[in-house]
């Protein structure tokens, strides 16, 4: 009995990774006017595209490593008018440094 208790708390967990990694970078890249193609080119193909509204993308990451409680999840929401990017909705300059320094202590795994 003593053994599976002590074997419960050495059980391995897999990191989840879903969607995709969202470069702040890129992300600021895409402007106004730029075509579809050219934002799949920088952020990929969406994670969501909705079967209702053709004009609007949402990219959406999500990592939650191992045991860790901490979870870094991103979202992009692109809006077209016809083959042109009409508005963007991204995080704030500031939530986007908190997500690049959260996102950088669970690849150093440090947060638990």
């Amino acid at each position: 009995m003593t053994a599976s208790l002590l074997a419960t708390g050495c059980v391995y967990r897999i990191n989840i990774q879903q969607g995709n990694f969202l470069n702040q970078s890129a992300v600021d890249t895409v402007k106004e006017g730029m075509t579809r193609s050219q934002v799949r080119y920088l952020l990929g193909t969406p994670m969501v595209a909705d079967s209702f509204d053709k004009e609007r993308w949402d990219y959406i990451y999500y990592l939650k490593k191992g045991r860790s409680r901490h979870v870094d999840s991103r979202r992009v929401t692109v809006y077209f008018d016809g083959d042109k990017v009409a508005r963007l909705d991204k995080p704030t300059e500031a939530e986007a440094a908190a997500q690049d320094a959260s996102a950088a202590k669970i690849k150093n795994g440090r947060v638990y």
